[in-house]
């Protein structure tokens, strides 16, 4: 099979967040099962900085309707990996940031993604074989036009003909929504500009274009697929997924375990694994160090995790006195919203040894942070998927999650299920259901027979990218026979 990846971000070119990431490890999954992957992705400023060699370069003119642009095409020499596109205009993506700068989203998002859809779709042309099974996966907004410019294009075009498409929303909060004039650089017919089309409260609504044009449908988690079929997380999507409900699919996102193994991790002072837990006690006391924290044995709970609401820091800010009213540590890493900065600034300062805090996303910070800790706290409002909490398993760091998306769907919850549990959930979105399942954890940390079993549960649950690439191939070949009974 043949599997096109169209993302807005991938490592090692770009990075914004989680899709990046997902971006590069999800393809060398799929490859490593047979299947031949090339990812189209912007060329960024910076993205020069990836090392890479270009093998060659193609150029198409794309037609925006209000311009036309130039789209270079640089195909990346990636050794030992899947091919990887940069689609390049220099008026478009060579400024800072992805989808934006310190000051906010670019204004002309509309177009920056519209001419990358259109560009991957010429170049589709090029590349597609008819006689070989081809999938093209799009994710997010940024690409939710590419399955529909495909369903228009295999009308007339034999070359697309059998190709199938499958759009993955990984966080609905972020649509793509522009004003209705925007519409005019899509090229589509303007029939489609209604509400049962990509019309949306009359504007563009890319998310929604993926929605309607792809052939299957999925997302992160099975808990947040069904979230999103209801009004508080389908953000007015609801009812275009209810009606499409039938090609909705979920798959957990992946760990890459070549990189997050406590075993074998360059970045912590020691390394350990379930059968020899000896140098978790040498991580946590780094992680004292690190921190300047009060020794002992009372637990050190630990978030990693944007400072946003969302993320539950708001929760946060109103269980503070309660948590700081309980015999454990509390650790912070992440930057985000002011208020939150602040906040945390100013807990720190008052309850030096109690509280830690880092304002910055450190990757090789972040794998000692997991590697001290006894508990990973993730209170989010909602979370589509999540990765954290899987890294806190593999590295004995029990979770306490709010049960929502992915964290309802990784973690088992040890009160529901005693003996087979590998961390601790509470369902509703208030500081005493947090502290409550936090108090439940702390009473357990105590019998140490019991938390070093909770412990091993969690560091032996398996949540690689070759059990998420499996559940992918088999959406693929689904959207394949979908495909071919549409066009035939």
């Amino acid at each position: 099979m043949r599997i096109f990846f169209v993302t807005p971000e991938a490592v090692p070119c770009s990075r914004a967040g989680g899709l990046g990431d997902i971006s590069y490890h999800l393809p060398r999954a799929l490859q490593a099962l047979g299947n031949e992957v090339t990812v189209l992705v912007p060329k960024y400023n910076g993205s020069e900085e990836c090392a890479l060699t270009y093998r060659r370069e193609l150029d198409r003119h794309v037609d925006l309707s209000i311009s036309n642009r130039l789209a270079q095409f640089y195909e990346l020499d990636l050794p030992d990996a899947h091919k990887v596109f940069l689609v390049s205009c220099d008026e478009l993506f060579a400024r800072p940031g992805i989808y934006g700068n310190e000051f906010g989203d670019y204004d002309d998002n509309a177009e920056r993604y519209i001419f990358f859809s259109k560009a991957v779709l010429s170049l589709l042309v090029e590349l597609i074989e008819p006689s070989v099974p081809t999938v093209i996966h799009s994710h997010d907004w940024p690409t939710g036009l590419v399955p529909m410019y495909l369903k228009l294009a295999r009308v007339n075009s034999p070359k697309l003909k059998g190709a199938a498409s499958v759009f993955t929303y990984h966080n609905l909060a972020n649509q793509g929504t522009f004003p209705y004039y925007d519409f005019t650089m899509t090229g589509l017919d303007w029939n489609l500009f209604n509400f049962r089309g990509l019309e949306f409260h009359g504007q563009l609504n890319m998310t929604k274009a993926g929605l309607l044009g792809s052939d299957l449908i999925s997302t992160v988690s099975h808990k947040y697929a069904k979230e999103t079929l209801g009004q508080e997380f389908g953000h007015g999507l609801e009812g275009v997924l209810k009606e499409r409900q039938s090609r909705l699919r979920s798959v957990l996102n992946g760990v890459d375990y070549s990189l997050w193994d406590p075993s074998s991790d360059r970045f912590i002072p020691a390394t350990y694994g379930p059968d020899n837990l000896s140098g978790k006690q040498v991580c946590r006391a780094n992680l004292i160090s690190l921190f300047g924290l009060d020794p002992g044995p009372d637990p050190i709970v630990v978030m990693v995790s944007r400072l946003l609401s969302r993320k539950g820091f708001d929760l946060i800010a109103r269980a503070m006195p309660a948590l700081l009213e309980m015999p454990l540590r509390l650790v912070f890493m992440g930057a985000g919203e002011d208020q939150y900065i602040s906040f945390l600034r100013e807990t720190v300062r008052q309850n030096p040894g109690k509280v830690g805090l880092k304002l910055a996303y450190d990757p090789a910070l972040t794998h000692q942070i997991m590697a001290g800790a006894d508990i990973f706290l993730a209170p989010s409002r909602f979370e589509p998927c999540g990765l954290e909490q899987m890294y806190a398993m593999k590295y004995g760091a029990v979770p306490v999650v709010r049960a929502t998306g992915g964290l309802d769907d990784t973690v088992q919850d040890e009160i529901d299920h005693p003996g087979q549990g590998t961390g601790y959930k509470f369902p509703q979105y208030t500081p005493e259901d947090l502290v409550g399942a936090l108090a439940k954890a702390l009473e357990v940390f105590k019998l140490t027979d019991q938390w070093s079993a909770l412990m091993l549960r969690g560091m032996r649950a398996d949540f690689s990218w070759d059990l998420s690439a499996l559940s992918y191939a088999a959406i693929y070949q689904q959207a394949l026979d979908l495909a071919q009974g549409e066009t035939n």
